[in-house]
């Protein structure tokens, strides 16, 4: 059965802006990208209490989880990479659209993948987030233990290694996590974040 057969009811729905009244803020999509090991889920999760701690509902979207999940058929080809953020990406798309903030962790190594992700969510829901360590301090710091493994060969296709990381040309913002503290990048995040997650006073 193809696309034609497909009749949309988007239409017939509560829209957008009920659900964010509802919860009295407005949905947004932030895409922290960046090596493994950078900082990228240690910020997400920190960002969430913090938002949290203010009444905010959000969803963190992380590549682990996810690919333990829903996308689990995945591997690490150029075409299941594209796949893995399509689907990331209709997704935290939908949590943007039920005014949820939505706070998305993934290594998304290409240009390509970015710009995909932002045509799907629609730039004005999208906040790119370069999270930026150098691979050796990456490597120094080898969280999961990836980087022993890859240099022992036991993984495949690992980013920065057997397959490239395209440094972003204009990213929204650039989070320096190798010469600034946790709490440094936190509070970067954070005023980035804030001013665009809450709804207007009623006159």
């Amino acid at each position: 059965m193809g696309e034609t057969h497909i009749y949309t009811e988007f239409h017939r729905m509560l829209d957008r802006g009920a659900k964010e009244k509802l919860l009295g803020q407005k949905g947004l999509v932030v895409w922290l990208y960046g090596l493994s090991g950078s900082g990228k889920s240690t910020l997400a999760i920190a960002l969430e209490r913090r938002l949290h701690a203010e009444g905010l509902l959000t969803k963190i979207l992380d590549g682990d989880n996810i690919r333990s999940g829903l996308n689990r058929n995945l591997g690490f080809s150029d075409e299941d990479r594209l796949e893995n953020i399509r689907r990331i990406a209709e997704v935290a798309k939908l949590f943007a659209d039920l005014g949820v903030v939505t706070l998305a962790s993934f290594i998304t190594p290409k240009e390509e993948l970015r710009e995909l992700a932002r045509g799907i969510v629609g730039a004005e829901d999208f906040l790119e987030v370069y999270v930026h360590c150098p691979f050796e301090e990456c490597a120094r710091r080898d969280v999961k233990g990836l980087y022993a493994k890859a240099s022992a060969g036991e993984v495949k296709q690992f980013t920065g290694k057997d397959s490239s990381f395209e440094e972003p040309e204009a990213p929204d913002l650039r989070i320096e996590t190798s010469t600034q503290t946790e709490e440094e990048s936190l509070e970067k995040l954070y005023e980035a974040v804030s001013g665009r997650v809450r709804l207007a006073a009623e006159a």
